[in-house]
């Protein structure tokens, strides 16, 4: 397609950052015929040794796996990730009650990070018009001419001047750093005050430790532990607590004795020594929530991913909202015609809410996960939607079955969801008051006998009990 003079496979597309969403849209923008230059700061992850950065497991959904689908990854992805069907809350009593996610057969998957970033990166590779560049630290780059600057490990630099730039360079991108220096650029960035801490759950005799379809949960009000389950049988246990809470705990038998306390199920599944051992292993890790506007510069410059939205991970929409960025950002190229200056301005109107309502449930979501879930209003209200659900299928749907396992607008699914809360609560009223009221009327047209007691017992009863 033709546009600004140039042909596709004429314009260069340099995306910054070769992590999951940079990976992703490398083979989308690979598959229009556009000339792909991914540029990566760290090293190649396939390579590498030790693999740097976040490695918290990824729970793949219904967006993410649609972004996938469209450039032939879906089935290599889900045939690699293990299916869990419900949540498993451990009480501290040790009891364990299951709540399902969604209708039978509606499921997430715990997916590999590490493994997921490899395989789409060697997929990208696979386009000969896509190339990938190592180790390539973006040092500036020009909103008005698209020439960018990069340094290299031995301290040489390279220039590129690219017709679009992808800032998919992560929560503290260097991309984004142009746009704070524009004004009308909208920008925030919040640290909530907990942070989090991975263990890992080995096998028993060569066998998940728990049962492997569920993602399990250690609800604790303040405070929480989940666990997802990992290919090689093991479970990657991620402890989500107040940073004040962490520092207390400053020796191995502080780390027992709190385990002991509120999560003693735990304690022979992870081992006692391996406990000891794995919680100081790594501090515990901050967790930030990024939310900026507009998402375009002209038509030079795009954030999609972290760059643009990064999330808490409570809802386990951080990969899945990046990787619709993807196909969002797609589905637009072709309703403009693959034109930049209509593409871009677009893609920021009709991205920027959804990314910053799943920001805002992926916060709410902490709260329902660490102490909801421990409510029996909680747990009824999710009958009364299920039931409801299953009899009004398309008029009431569960909000997590909206953002989890549909492509329903992020903003759209909030708004329906306060929608139906409203409809619903004010059904259980009417109900409730009809209740009321109809057992008033019963008592009052066939009031109860009440034995008649001669006031002299109830005066000898009153002066025994004084006595």
């Amino acid at each position: 397609m033709e546009s600004g003079g140039k042909s596709s496979k004429d314009k260069v597309v340099a995306v910054v950052g070769g992590g999951l969403v940079g990976a992703l849209n490398a083979c989308y923008f690979a598959r229009r015929g556009f000339q792909v230059e991914v540029f990566e700061s760290r090293d190649d992850i396939r390579e590498a040794k030790i693999v740097r950065g976040r490695s918290i497991n990824l729970a793949l959904s219904h967006r993410g796996r649609q972004a996938l689908s469209r450039v032939g990854m879906e089935e290599k992805i889900v045939s690699k990730g293990i299916p869990m069907h419900s949540r498993m809350i451990h009480s501290l009593n040790g009891k364990q009650s299951p709540i399902p996610y969604g209708k039978k057969g509606q499921y997430i998957l715990s997916v590999d990070r590490a493994n997921l970033n490899k395989e789409l990166l060697t997929e990208a590779e696979r386009y000969p018009n896509a190339r990938m560049n190592f180790d390539h630290k973006l040092k500036d780059w020009s909103p008005d001419t698209g020439l960018m600057t990069f340094l290299r490990p031995d301290g040489s630099a390279r220039a590129l001047r690219a017709d679009l730039i992808v800032g998919c360079d992560g929560a503290f991108s260097t991309v984004r750093k142009q746009f704070l220096r524009r004004s009308r650029f909208n920008f925030s960035q919040t640290y909530i005050p907990h942070g989090y801490l991975e263990l890992t759950m080995p096998p028993v005799a060569g066998e998940f430790a728990m049962k492997p379809d569920y993602l399990h949960i250690w609800p604790r009000n303040t405070f929480m532990m989940i666990a997802l389950p990992n290919l090689d049988k093991t479970f990657t246990c991620t402890l989500f607590m107040p940073f004040d809470e962490f520092e207390k705990i400053t020796t191995g038998d502080d780390v027992i004795a709190f385990f002991q306390e509120y999560f003693p199920d735990a304690i022979p599944l992870i081992g006692v020594e391996a406990l000891k051992t794995d919680y100081f292993r790594l501090p515990a890790q901050a967790m930030v929530s990024i939310k900026c506007s507009p998402y375009h510069i002209n038509d030079k410059c795009v954030l999609m991913g972290d760059s643009a939205h990064a999330v808490v991970p409570f809802y386990g929409q951080g990969m899945n909202a990046g990787f619709e960025d993807c196909i969002v950002f797609d589905e637009i190229m072709d309703q403009c015609n693959e034109d930049f200056s209509a593409v871009l301005p677009e893609y920021t109107r009709v991205r920027v809410p959804d990314d910053h309502t799943i920001a805002d449930l992926a916060m709410y979501n902490y709260v329902e996960m660490r102490a909801h879930v421990n409510s029996k209003w909680f747990l009824f209200r999710k009958k009364v939607d299920d039931i409801l659900h299953f009899l009004l299928p398309k008029t009431i749907v569960p909000l997590y079955t909206m953002v989890t396992f549909t492509r329903i607008r992020y903003h759209e699914a909030l708004q329906r969801w306060h929608w139906q809360n409203k409809v619903i609560n004010q059904g259980l009223l009417v109900c409730a008051t009809g209740a009321v009221l109809g057992g008033s009327y019963l008592i009052a047209k066939h009031p109860p006998k009440i034995p008649s007691i001669p006031i002299e017992k109830v005066w000898d009863r009153l002066l025994s009990l004084k006595v």
